[in-house]
């Protein structure tokens, strides 16, 4: 992982370009301004007949026409697909779509998909490429601050299930990661906190000083400061790309990638899909983590507390919500702890049915470990009370 300065074309400005280095499979982030529109941006990407720009209804009307022209430059047909908008659309009609699109217009195995969009988009459109005609190249192409400082980045593609989140997918590295910063000017306010949360959460489990630097510029970062932004961007890009060169399938550190998230899907499925936001679980589910390894004795109270104000103050939930009845058979007469329980079980980390959390150590490191039943249920009743 190198980041380093790489000097501009006439269009888009690169601040900063990390490596993720996955052997053979490597590739590169980019991180700046007006890469969107730059020819220079997308050269080098596998040669093909056709792309297909896959992105959504909101974000389509923004930028798809002006990554088509840029495409356009290195590809004969550019075509564009935009999805149904919103996390309760991550599903198999959603991915059939793609394949509809790639079949009606005689795709090849030669076909770059572009992904334009969030995580939702960048999940499904990987998830495609790594099936459609056993796996096609694919770009991430990532609008939101969410999907830039982590779900474009490391290959994890994946649907939804409506008893677990990203439950059905693969392991499927991109050709390259575009963050345009530019994009994310247009992004929504909650959008932005979603985003925020992620970002927030490399800080406890692997850099303090990270921690320290989020702390201070949060007034800077809610208020979409270009030079804060590309920070948060690059350092969060750095501490994944690490992570991911040294656990590329999650055997075992990059498990730690995961704080606050066993906790932040049982709400978002919990709840339905789409409620709330994945990165609003993520924040929620960060102050549950950091409780519960308060009372497994690795945290001190005032560190929780710390990280409470925090994501607070960056505009995401800090309570629980009751989750709703309609996951299964008797799932209605459980309590809101027991319901918790029971999505957690089909966590990705769970194993035989026991369930591993992402847990904080004081010196800013994060553990896999599991936690009784019991225990577990009052912190969840603390943190939704």
């Amino acid at each position: 992982m190198t980041p380093a300065t790489h000097q501009p074309s006439a269009g888009g400005q690169v601040h900063a370009r990390v490596e993720i280095d996955l052997g053979e499979r490597s590739y590169p982030i980019l991180i700046g301004s007006s890469l969107l529109d730059d020819p220079a941006t997308w050269s080098g990407l596998p040669k093909a007949a056709t792309a297909l720009i896959v992105t959504n209804e909101t974000v389509g009307p923004l930028y798809a026409e002006r990554l088509q022209q840029a495409l356009s430059h290195h590809y004969p047909q550019v075509h564009v697909l935009a999805l149904p908008d919103g996390e309760a659309y991550k599903t198999w009609d959603s991915l059939n779509l793609i394949f509809d699109a790639l079949l009606s217009r005689g795709c090849d195995r030669k076909t770059v998909l572009f992904a334009l969009g969030g995580g939702v988009v960048g999940d499904m459109t990987g998830f495609a490429a790594a099936c459609y005609m056993r796996g096609v190249p694919f770009v991430q192409v990532p609008t939101t601050l969410l999907a830039q400082v982590d779900s474009s980045v490391g290959g994890k593609t994946a649907i939804n299930h409506p008893l677990g989140k990203n439950m059905i997918g693969a392991f499927y590295q991109p050709e390259r990661v575009v963050c345009d910063l530019d994009t994310l000017q247009t992004l929504p306010e909650r959008e932005l906190s979603a985003g925020l949360a992620e970002v927030i959460k490399y800080g406890p489990i692997h850099d303090l000083a990270f921690l320290d630097w989020i702390e201070a510029n949060l007034p800077a970062l809610r208020a979409r400061d270009p030079k804060a932004l590309a920070h948060a961007v690059q350092r969060s890009c750095e501490i994944k790309a690490e992570v991911v060169g040294q656990d590329e399938r999650e055997a075992g550190l990059r498990a730690i990638l995961n704080f606050g998230h066993t906790f932040g899907h049982a709400i978002e499925a919990g709840l339905g899909y789409g409620e709330w936001l994945h990165g609003e679980g993520v924040g929620c589910g960060m102050v549950m983590a950091a409780r519960l390894s308060q009372r497994l004795g690795l945290l001190a109270e005032d560190k929780v507390e710390r990280l409470v104000r925090l994501v607070e103050a960056a505009g995401l939930p800090v309570r629980g919500p009751q989750l709703k009845a309609g996951h299964g058979e008797g799932f209605e007469d459980l309590s809101n702890a027991q319901r918790y329980l029971q999505l957690m079980r089909v966590d990705k980390k769970a194993e035989a049915g026991e369930i591993k959390f992402v847990l904080v150590e004081d010196a800013g490191r994060a553990v896999v470990r599991g936690a009784p039943d019991a225990l577990v249920a009052e912190v969840i009743d603390g943190c939704c009370a």
